[in-house]
């Protein structure tokens, strides 16, 4: 298989908002691949090479990037093996030579549109719409094998790409035959969202309502004294975390598995910010930031796996197996309750709550009407900056925005300028993407290849879950899960914001 195959399915899918399109495009390349080709191009399509991270980042790459070739060669082998090589480079001195002559290489083979496509994948970041759901699907299709028989062994391997290299290849009872293996991570279950706890309540009926936790998913799997702790992506991060560890590994079981969170405490046992939670799964020599478990679901216990069985049953198992250790919630189907619940989070500094219904299953890997979040959603008037160039579908177009946060106090520059804050393409409607692209242009105070800046006067209101510290940006807050609500043509760009009120969002 070409790699310009899976290119122009992934345009295809790109190009089309329709889900049935979407899997037709995947199972119609899917049912042409050979079975060697089948887990690296599921990697290319999600963005996540079977190989993780390969040690290249944007400067890297616009460097490699040379002329392309006018003609599709380059096979989906040939990309794979080129990232194998990649990902073998060990760090030292001449490493980044080395990739970058393997880089150039790879490039050089490619059309310009597989170049662009290349260069997706190893940023992570290729946005086609074939998420793992629709794949799972196009899979099934292809496979001539049920969907819920290919989503449950996705889930349980927690590999997609093993999935479907059995689905295509293998046998049904092969496939029927994956299931629960403790120490081997699987797909975590998702909640959606409601606007309210009452809306959540009336959608599930007697529910547990528990704290929603500001820290990091994880998934903790016990056999004996052998303990691994894996990310909610289900990387293994046992190193990282011996306080973790020794929690479950003090629990009264042989053997299970947990789903839960880890959070950094301050010395009143409040949540500190999100991101010293996560510095202690990017460093591994970083000790400073005790992370607490906290673990809200119990999936195996001794033998037993629980994924089927209801959701009030899991929890007696949780109960009896980590009592301290239990996130906190109450189980009601009263809404004034559940609000209370609510109250109570959000008075001890976490972001919300999760509505779960009493009697459902462990559905792992989906995000269904079982579990709901709920969790306060702040706006803020901001403006653009600058607009960046858009991809696949968007192409053409301008997308992703820069937002800026007022300066009254020209504390980062000249008094009443802005400071950026963050970038967003979410909540774009094909009608706000016209309008942009025509627009933008018209205010453009400079360019550069990859984005058009403008005159800071267009106010957009923003949708954030909320802000966290960071130092990639001067003003030291960034927006978090940032979406367009609308523009605001009412208001004057030193009507926005300010970035000391979004600051005030920082806990402490």
């Amino acid at each position: 298989m070409l790699l310009g195959d899976v290119v122009q399915a992934a345009d295809a899918v790109a190009s089309t908002r329709s889900r049935l399109a979407k899997v037709d495009a995947l199972a119609g390349l899917f049912a042409r691949l050979a079975p060697e080709e089948i887990a690296p191009t599921v990697g290319f399509l999600v963005g996540k090479p079977r190989q993780g991270r390969i040690g290249v980042g944007w400067r890297g790459i616009g460097a490699a990037m040379g002329d392309p070739v006018d003609e599709p060669t380059l096979g989906v082998l040939d990309v794979d093996a080129a990232f194998e090589r990649l990902a073998s480079v060990e760090a030292g001195t001449g490493s980044s030579g080395e990739r970058a002559a393997a880089l150039r290489d790879l490039t050089g083979r490619a059309t310009a549109a597989e170049q662009d496509f290349l260069a997706r994948v190893i940023l992570g970041e290729l946005r086609t719409g074939a998420l793992e759901g629709v794949l799972v699907d196009a899979v099934a299709r292809a496979a001539d094998r049920p969907v819920v028989a290919v989503r449950r062994a996705a889930m349980l391997s927690g590999d997609l790409g093993e999935t479907a290299r059995l689905a295509l290849t293998g046998s049904a009872a092969e496939l029927d035959a994956v299931g629960l293996v403790v120490g081997r991570p699987v797909l975590p279950m998702l909640a959606a969202s409601a606007p309210t706890v009452a809306a959540a309540i009336e959608s599930t009926g007697e529910a547990s309502v528990e704290f929603k936790f500001d820290g990091a998913r994880i998934q903790a799997h016990r056999r004996g004294d052998e303990v691994r702790v894996y990310t909610r992506n289900l990387a293994d991060i046992t190193h990282r975390l011996p306080e973790v560890v020794d929690v479950v590994r003090s629990f009264p079981v042989e053997s299970v598995i947990l789903d839960g969170e880890t959070l950094s405490l301050d010395e009143d046992g409040g949540p500190r910010p999100f991101q010293e939670t996560m510095s202690r799964f990017g460093a591994d020599a970083s000790r400073e930031a005790l992370l607490h478990p906290w673990f809200f679901d119990v999936l195996h216990v001794d033998g037993r796996d629980l994924l089927d069985e209801p959701l009030a049953a899991r929890l007696a198992e949780l109960e009896r197996i980590a009592p301290d250790h239990r996130v906190p919630g109450v189980v009601t189907a009263d809404a004034g309750i559940a609000e209370g619940v609510s109250r109570d989070a959000l008075a001890a500094g976490h972001e919300g709550v999760v509505v779960k219904a009493i009697g459902s299953p462990y559905a792992a890997g989906r995000r269904g009407a079982s579990w709901i979040k709920v969790k306060p959603v702040h706006t803020y008037d901001l403006v653009v900056l600058a607009c960046e160039w858009g991809s696949g579908r968007r192409t053409g177009w301008l997308s992703n925005l820069h937002l800026g946060a007022l300066d009254p106090d020209g504390e980062f520059g000249e008094p009443g300028g802005f400071v950026m804050v963050g970038k967003t393409f979410k909540g774009l409607t094909d009608e706000l993407l016209r309008w942009q692209t025509e627009r933008f242009p018209e205010i453009e105070v400079r360019r550069t290849p990859h984005a058009v800046f403008v005159a800071p006067i267009t106010v957009v209101e923003i949708a954030i879950d909320g802000v966290q510290r960071s130092s990639r940006y001067p003003g030291g807050v960034a927006l978090r899960f940032a979406r367009v609500k609308r523009y605001r043509d009412d208001k004057r760009p030193e009507e926005a914001d300010t970035i000391g009120t979004l600051r005030a969002l920082l806990r402490g």
